[in-house]
């Protein structure tokens, strides 16, 4: 690269993947800025805007090689890539003092004039606009003419901003010490408001006399509209009501552009804002306060940074629903048929929300609870928001909960913040259109908290009927009446609500589906969503009932439906391929065709292999997608009496572990073993999937069992699983989940399940085809559970290895 060769980094916006290589200036050449709407003088500090990549490549050369910048205006201020053509030949050499990086590619310039210049040539080859030009110099002129014009245009200046209401005293002292006919000419024209074709013509009067002559002109007439205009207040200056002195104002502030041949855009938007402020009944305090904010936006100027954030407040105030409320239509027969025809089996989830909207068609006026839909994914909470949204007849919103950790995503940011906005449920009441929607709060279980506050407290108010009649959003500064919202919840754990929470909501368990109930669901609703999806009709492909049992039993393993549902998804594509290029006409899938479709089975019968030898038991566990199967192998071997546990476990189920070797020592008589080989073994407990994960103390009962059935040598019967929590005295206690455990365990194809007697109370949440073809035993004691688990004796103990 050569001397005359300069390299810089291009802005995004031009070609981010390469630099450019920018030749030499030549020394009578300057790199030009076009601007819109604005005439840079000489001796003149002014902030310009660019944003157009060509201007911030020139004005980044200008900056990183200290060089001067020729602005120029445009012809036509439309046209987005000027060139020569578009430009005026004169502008103002000028010095950038300033250059500050901004957003979203928009930069900001402080400009200095120097001298006056005209180009002379329009340069090729660069990346930006660069000008041969011809520097202008000013020689000033002297003489009793020259003095007097400019006394009479200090005068006459000092005089339009004595009239002007806010002009700056410093405008004043700088005008005073300006001694250069030129300079005084230029400075002025730069204050005055003119157009930029008037600012022009005065930048290419290079005869400083004639610009005297000129700018004092303009100054005169300036002079004579503010007299006007005083003097028209001061004969309107009347008692009368503050909406009649506004309406005249405004007529004479018309009468007066009018007149001067002036635009009134702004006038016609403060009188359109003013009557939708009218329209929009709202509460007196709204009202109050939306007409004080149009008064400010009325006195501000449009240029001003405040305009924008007022009027998008204003604009928030007025498009929210303050009055308009859907007309509710319940109707329990239509609601009930809407659920059915929606959702198959949830009969007491269904029985719930009847009650639900019998009691709001009974007292409409009444505070009806917060209702929050507890269940695994898939099985159709936020369905039956829509579901109820179809019943009543109202607006369905949702808002995602889910990893929000800041209290403004709730209650709104304050209006001092750059790009601030309402909260999430003004928000979605805004889109909604109506100021009773059904509002759905999903993934309520899965709010954040950090520095920015905590969102779950900010929902305390939201969803306490009590208090949400007066909500105040930290944007709006106003209350809004939540009281006809329809507020649903959802969640997958409820006990990571939190405490304040979950106490203002009615919590209704979503339980996971049987496999029969997936069958039926698969049959009325997936598989036609798929085949339409996939474009076929029921005529091209049909899938048996064979085959819909063996997808659910052998490769989905679910509490919901939605793997489900990919995998007729998977079903509906691999014949959609074939009936395309024309092999196939239509398909019919049974049970024998699944795996040459699906490929193997994802998902089998493991729990006989694992439990044919000694020492493996058959658990059951909870998660937050529904129950499943738990396996616990212990092993024995030479060692110093310890007990090893592996597989990811928690405190909980450590000690669980411990606990049942410690009652097996204390019971060693009864169980017939030799207590010495127990000191001098080391005993390891592992529970697979090692990768997850494991805690809780319902693996109590299974962990005793696995332990007793190593050290016995009786293996366990691989149709028996177990729960529950055990105490050094051998108590079964109590665990949670029985009914998300029992259909894990049904699906896992294990028809014995042995459970705490005290949790009997959970029997009817049992789905009654689990009840008829599953045999319970409520056990007491950890014995009952060898008894019934255990196999007859097989080998000596001594030599059970596990």
């Amino acid at each position: 690269m050569t001397n005359d060769e300069t390299t810089i980094e291009q802005e995004p916006a031009v070609e981010p993947s390469r630099s450019l290589v920018i030749p030499k200036l030549p020394d009578d050449a300057l790199i030009l800025l076009p601007v819109r709407n604005m005439v840079l003088f000489p001796s003149m500090l002014v902030p310009v805007g660019v944003g157009r990549a060509k201007s911030i490549l020139a004005a980044r050369q200008a900056v990183q090689h200290e060089q001067p910048m020729g602005v120029l205006l445009q012809r036509d201020a439309s046209v987005e890539e000027p060139g020569g053509e578009d430009l005026h030949t004169v502008g103002a050499v000028a010095n950038v003092m300033r250059f500050v990086n901004g957003r979203e590619g928009h930069h900001h310039l402080v400009l200095q004039g120097i001298e006056r210049f005209r180009v002379t040539e329009f340069l090729e080859g660069y990346p930006f606009l660069v000008g041969r030009v011809e520097r202008i110099a000013e020689h000033q002129p002297e003489g009793p003419e020259i003095d007097a014009r400019m006394l009479a245009l200090r005068d006459k200046a000092l005089e339009a901003l004595e009239l002007l209401p806010q002009a700056p005293q410093e405008l004043a002292g700088a005008l005073t010490s300006i001694k250069e006919p030129g300079v005084l000419a230029d400075s002025v024209a730069g204050y005055l408001d003119l157009g930029s074709e008037e600012r022009q013509e005065l930048l290419e009067t290079f005869d400083i006399e004639t610009r005297l002559e000129r700018v004092l002109s303009l100054v005169d007439y300036r002079v004579e509209v503010l007299k006007l205009s005083q003097k028209i207040s001061e004969r309107t200056h009347e008692t009368m009501s503050e909406r009649q002195r506004e309406a005249l104002l405004r007529e004479q502030l018309r009468s007066i552009q009018e007149e001067l041949g002036e635009s009134d855009e702004k006038g016609e938007e403060i009188r359109e804002l003013e009557q939708r402020i009218d329209e929009a009944q709202m509460p007196e305090e709204v009202d109050k306060q939306a007409r004080k904010e149009l008064r400010r936006l009325e006195r501000m100027p449009e240029g001003a940074g405040e305009y924008s954030m007022l009027r998008t407040y204003l604009d928030w105030l007025l498009e929210l629903p303050w009055s308009l409320e859907r007309s509710e239509d319940i109707d329990i027969d239509r609601a009930r048929d809407i659920l059915d025809a929606d959702h198959y089996g949830l009969e007491p989830v269904k029985r719930r929300i009847l009650e639900h909207l019998a009691v709001r068609k009974l007292n409409p006026e009444g505070r009806s609870p917060i209702l929050c839909f507890v269940g695994p994914p898939g099985v159709g909470k936020t369905s039956l928001g829509q579901s109820i949204a179809r019943a009543t007849g109202r607006d369905f919103m949702r808002a995602s909960l889910g990893g929000v950790h800041d209290e403004a995503e709730i209650r709104g940011h304050r209006r001092t913040y750059l790009g601030a906005l309402p909260g999430k449920i003004i928000q979605s009441i805004h889109k909604a259109g109506s100021r009773n929607p059904v509002l759905m709060l999903d993934e309520m279980d899965k709010l954040g908290g950090g520095i920015q506050g905590d969102p779950s407290a900010a929902l305390l108010e939201v969803l306490d009927p009590a208090q949400n009649g007066t909500f105040q959003d930290n944007y709006l500064g106003v209350p809004f009446d939540l009281t006809g919202v329809f507020f649903i919840a959802t969640a997958n754990v409820p006990d990571q609500i939190p405490g304040p929470l979950r106490d203002r909501m009615e919590m209704i368990e979503i339980p996971g589906y049987t496999q029969e109930e997936k069958v039926e669901i698969a049959r009325r609703y997936l598989l036609d969503r798929q085949r339409e999806g996939a474009g076929l009709s029921a005529e091209q492909l049909e899938v048996t009932d064979g085959a819909m049992h063996r997808i659910v039993a052998e490769y989905t393993r679910e509490a919901g439906c939605r793997q489900l549902e990919r995998e007729l998804g998977a079903v509906a594509r691999h014949f959609a391929v074939r009936i395309a290029d024309g092999s196939l006409q239509q398909a019919r899938v049974d049970a024998d065709d699944v795996p040459e479709i699906l490929g193997a089975p994802k998902f089998e019968g493991e729990v006989a292999m694992r439990t044919s030898v000694p020492g493996v038991a058959t658990g059951l566990a909870w998660t937050p997608v529904g129950g499943d199967i738990l396996f616990i192998e212990a092993n024995r071997s030479q060692g110093s009496g310890r007990l090893v546990l592996t597989g990811q476990l928690g405190d909980v189920m450590k000690e669980s572990a411990q606990t049942a070797l410690s009652l097996i020592k204390a019971r060693a008589d009864q169980l017939e073993l030799d207590i010495s080989s127990l000191q001098s073994d080391d005993v390891h407990v592992h529970v697979p999937a090692g990768a997850i994960p494991k805690d809780g103390p319902s693996a109590g009962v299974a962990m005793y069992s696995a332990l007793v059935s190593l050290l016995t040598g009786r293996c366990i019967r691989e149709d028996v699983a177990m729960t529950g929590e055990i105490t050094l005295r051998g108590l079964v206690l109590p665990v949670g989940g029985i009914k998300e455990k029992v259909l894990a365990a049904r699906r896992a194809g294990i028809h014995t399940v042995l459970l705490p007697a005290r949790n009997r109370k959970d029997y009817e949440d049992i789905p009654e085809s689990a009840r008829e073809d599953m045999t319970f035993h409520w056990i007491e004691h950890v014995e009952e559970a060898t008894d019934i688990a255990l196999r007859a004796r097989e080998a000596d103990p001594t030599t059970a290895t596990g």
